[in-house]
């Protein structure tokens, strides 16, 4: 299962800001899921709140006016900017049968589908997390929770040639559950590695 990381609405406007630094205005940009969050802008004019897809506000003169920016404007203006900016992050996750480093076949498939993205990317950042369910002790489910980490590193390593000792590797054991249950409850979303591709 893919969960790509949502950025919020303050690192987008930030981002156009920042790529534009002769433009006299900053605007709000969705997120991909169609979401839009707020940002303050407070120049020595005062402040403004945007708060709605492409609403633009300029800083470089009297504040508390707002607009709505073309996509078009947007492009213009902002458009090398934009496309300079790096991939967003996406997370996959991988499930385990119970007790070892076995992946489900439906997480198998996803092993590709990580190679693939990871060769997206020019110079790839990668961290595998690995975790458990409740069954067992803390100590057996940091160990094995590591152990799973290190198999679904292998085969990213072996993939891409990426040198290993380049991915972040972690275990949090039984910490950190997908899903809250009780102790030595098994549950499949539980026993997972977490890869999160920057």
């Amino acid at each position: 299962m893919t969960r790509p990381v949502q950025n919020c609405a303050l690192l987008l406007a930030s981002l156009v800001l920042a790529g534009c630094a002769n433009q006299s205005y900053v605007a709000l940009l969705e997120n991909d899921d169609g979401t839009t969050g707020k940002v303050q802008i407070t120049t020595p004019y005062g402040s403004t709140l945007l708060n709605s897809p492409r609403q633009a506000t300029r800083i470089d003169g009297p504040s508390g006016e707002t607009y709505i920016a073309t996509p078009e404007k947007l492009n213009k203006d902002f458009g090398v900017a934009m496309k300079a900016a790096p991939a967003k992050p996406v997370t996959y996750l991988l499930y385990f049968d119970l007790g070892g480093s076995t992946l489900t076949p439906e997480s198998e498939a996803e092993v590709a589908k990580i190679l693939d993205a990871i060769g997206t990317r020019s110079v790839p950042d990668v961290s595998v997390i690995g975790h458990t369910d409740t069954v067992g002790d803390d100590g057996a489910n940091e160990a094995l929770a590591l152990e799973r980490a290190r198999f679904v590193t292998g085969l990213i390593a072996a993939g891409n040639k990426i040198d290993p000792a380049k991915i972040v590797v972690e275990s949090h054991g039984k910490r950190n559950l997908l899903v809250p249950t009780p102790d030595n409850t098994e549950e499949v979303r539980n026993r997972r590695v977490e890869v999160t591709i920057r």
